[in-house]
């Protein structure tokens, strides 16, 4: 079992949370990061000038890779665009090229998240890490991420890449923008409401890395989704439920979504039918599959 990991996006919603994880579980832990700080194990790195202090990976057995720009924080102008798609393309290839360039170093796996994005808007279609790459930015962003990733099979590395669906945690990430309108007693669902929103609680992601860690016989690609996806609507009406604020059958319309948003809107209005069933059949066991239970914890 890898002891010492590197860790890109630490300072993340997930990251914080993994690397607080694995240092409790007696792991040693590096990290990536554009600002120095007071901690000695941090390092320093620029994607896009692409340096990077290759002494981070001294003593490293495992990557997890989670740095990439925020998808929906910005207006999608076509520079932004770019940006996320360079944030998670250049830093994957900086890291393999200090790979290359140091081939003492120790690294034997590289776990790397993606998203659900990559299967693009299906509609009710179930979909396995088998099903093909969909259409839009979202789908390509992640079809260019996860090619990149790939990469890293020529070093001998195993590779694993998560696809991840919407992490719910009340401390950052897309829980606290969904239940805003609810906590404002105007919750309701957006666009249809019938997209398949694929959910995981903020515990099962980090356990889900540490897994990847740990499980040497995962590779390849997973879909990082509790085992029962719910539409917008019933996560919508779910979120009302747990905070005692009435749900609205008025629907938002796409347009006034798109009118709101412009592209991002597509983040929102994307319907993933995900299936968990290959990282349970890796044995990978869930704290929460159901949604209700998930939030039950997360606003307790």
């Amino acid at each position: 079992m890898a002891r010492k990991i590197l860790i890109t996006g630490a300072t993340g919603l997930v990251g914080t949370q993994l690397k607080k994880k694995l240092l409790k579980q007696g792991y040693e832990v590096n990290t990536l990061s554009r600002k120095r700080s007071n901690d000695p194990n941090n390092f320093i790195w620029d994607v896009y000038k692409g340096t990077i202090d290759s002494t981070c990976i001294e003593g490293v057995e495992a990557i997890i890779h989670l740095a990439g720009e925020p998808v929906a924080e910005k207006k999608w102008t076509d520079e932004r665009k770019q940006q996320i798609i360079d944030s998670r393309v250049k830093s994957t290839q900086l890291i393999f090229n200090t790979l290359k360039s140091n081939p003492n170093h120790q690294i034997k796996s590289f776990i790397s998240a993606s998203a659900v994005g990559y299967y693009g808007d299906c509609g009710e279609e179930i979909l396995t890490e088998e099903s093909p790459a969909g259409f839009g930015f979202l789908a390509e962003c992640c079809k260019l991420w996860e090619n990149a990733v790939d990469e890293g099979k020529k070093l001998g590395l195993r590779i694993v890449k998560l696809r991840t669906g919407i992490v719910l945690s009340t401390k950052g990430g897309a829980l606290p923008q969904l239940d805003q309108s609810v906590r404002l007693f105007v919750g309701s669902s957006l666009g249809t409401g019938k997209q398949w929103t694929p959910w995981l609680h903020i515990d099962d992601m980090v356990d889900m890395y540490i897994e990847a860690i740990s499980n040497l016989k995962m590779e390849g690609a997973y879909n990082a989704c509790a085992p029962f996806p719910q539409t917008n609507e019933a996560l919508t009406r779910a979120i009302a439920k747990q905070l005692h604020r009435p749900f609205w059958p008025l629907k938002v319309p796409k347009k006034a979504i798109e009118l709101i948003m412009g592209q991002r809107a597509e983040a929102v209005l994307m319907s993933s039918n995900t299936s968990a069933q290959k990282i349970l059949d890796a044995g990978f066991k869930f704290k929460f599959t159901h949604l209700n239970d998930a939030l039950a914890d997360l606003y307790r």
